[in-house]
């Protein structure tokens, strides 16, 4: 069987912001799925004990009123986020994620800052296999002009996204997303073991960091951008 067609998890993060270093989880998710069906949903919701900027309320919508209500403690829920995924990984189920760099980081970077385990100390070795929808399309559609947001990839191969920036609902958009890159490109990405695509990512990504590195220095020359994926 092919990876896209059988068991597959999503994951994804809302945050307090865009720096995988500095920001904290506000809600996660895990969907457990097999060829892109939903078969159950694992969700955290967090008080990430800092203030939630109001650019980051607006979009998912989670205000510090209502985390510090009903969220849990966030290094208790981090550890619990963390040995989910992990779990599952140990298991042999690819972790799907759009921009999993990001998602990944962010949540090593709580464990560090919880004084707990990283993802690869928990694993024993490298963290994976995981296929990133985005790394995926931005290499094998890299000509496709216009937005590579999760709602517009949607858009383009057919899949609905409900509840945007919702952590369950992006976390099974990005698995629908994957195998429908799987099916629509069985030589490059829907036929390999999952292990082989997982190491193709890391070039993929590598190549693309270092392109648009290469360009954004023609107006600054310090700019850097991060090759590692998918932890940096």
């Amino acid at each position: 069987m092919t990876w896209w067609k059988g068991p597959l998890v999503g994951f994804d993060l809302e945050t307090t912001g865009t720096d995988p270093e500095e920001s904290r989880i506000v809600t996660a998710a895990l969907v457990d799925t097999v060829g892109g069906r939903l078969e159950s949903t694992a969700n955290w919701l967090l008080d990430p004990g800092v203030p939630i900027p109001a650019e980051a309320t607006a979009i998912h919508g989670l205000d510090d009123g209502y985390v510090r209500e009903r969220g849990r403690p966030a290094a208790e829920a981090v550890e619990e986020i963390a040995a989910a995924l992990c779990e599952r990984l140990t298991a042999g189920r690819p972790v799907v994620a759009f921009n999993a760099a990001f998602d990944l980081s962010l949540l090593d970077a709580e464990l560090r800052r919880y004084g707990r385990p990283a993802l690869a100390e928990r694993l024993g070795g490298p963290v994976g296999p995981v296929v990133d929808a985005m790394v995926i399309d931005r290499a094998l559609d890299k000509y496709r002009k216009g937005s590579r947001t999760l709602q517009r990839v949607c858009e383009v191969y057919g899949v609905e996204l409900l509840d945007a920036h919702q952590a369950g609902s992006d976390a099974l958009a990005a698995v629908r997303v994957a195998v429908a890159l799987g099916e629509r490109f069985p030589r490059q990405a829907g036929e390999l073991r999952p292990e082989e695509l997982h190491q193709r990512q890391i070039g993929w990504h590598r190549e693309w960091a270092q392109g648009l590195q290469e360009f954004l220095r023609r107006k600054d020359a310090d700019v850097v951008i991060d090759p590692r994926w998918p932890v940096r």
